[in-house]
């Protein structure tokens, strides 16, 4: 039985894998401590972000399968409060089972919990396996493109 929670100080063993493995996935290299320092200041201020967890039960161990990072803002294009989904990552024994789905939903009823009046997020354009996700659950793509600095 698959079930998606908030992330808590206990959950960040299971956590710290999955996000060396999405950021491995993006050839990003940020450090362990960094990525720790990441979680524990969602932790400590819910209120500018948080991070979600998705378990399954195989036999009759609970596993660690995926995970969310959603950030809480303003869009002016809109007027209306958004969360930003950063973060989606399924575990690649677990693609295809509805984890990302799930997820995705826990995310969308914590928008509208919060009052959120749009879930946005992005994603590189050769990742055409969560392109599929998203167009199946009747995600519009946007046009916008994305630019970076270094700061």
């Amino acid at each position: 039985m698959l079930t998606v929670s908030v992330v808590e100080e206990a959950d960040l063993p299971e956590l710290m894998p999955m996000l060396r493995s999405y950021c491995d996935f993006y050839r990003v290299d940020p450090s362990d401590e960094k990525l720790d320092a990441l979680s524990r200041a969602l932790l400590a201020n819910p209120e500018e972000g948080v991070q979600l967890i998705a378990r399954d039960q195989v036999g009759t161990a609970v596993i660690p399968v995926g995970f969310a990072t959603i950030y809480w803002t303003w869009q002016t294009l809109y007027a209306a409060r958004v969360g930003v989904l950063n973060d989606l990552y399924v575990t690649p024994q677990s693609r295809g089972t509805g984890t990302g789905r799930a997820l995705i939903a826990r995310c969308l009823q914590m928008c509208h919990d919060r009052g959120a009046e749009k879930l946005v997020w992005e994603t590189a354009p050769d990742n055409v396996t969560a392109q599929r996700l998203y167009d199946g659950i009747g995600a519009e793509k946007s046009t916008w493109f994305t630019y970076e600095l270094d700061a």
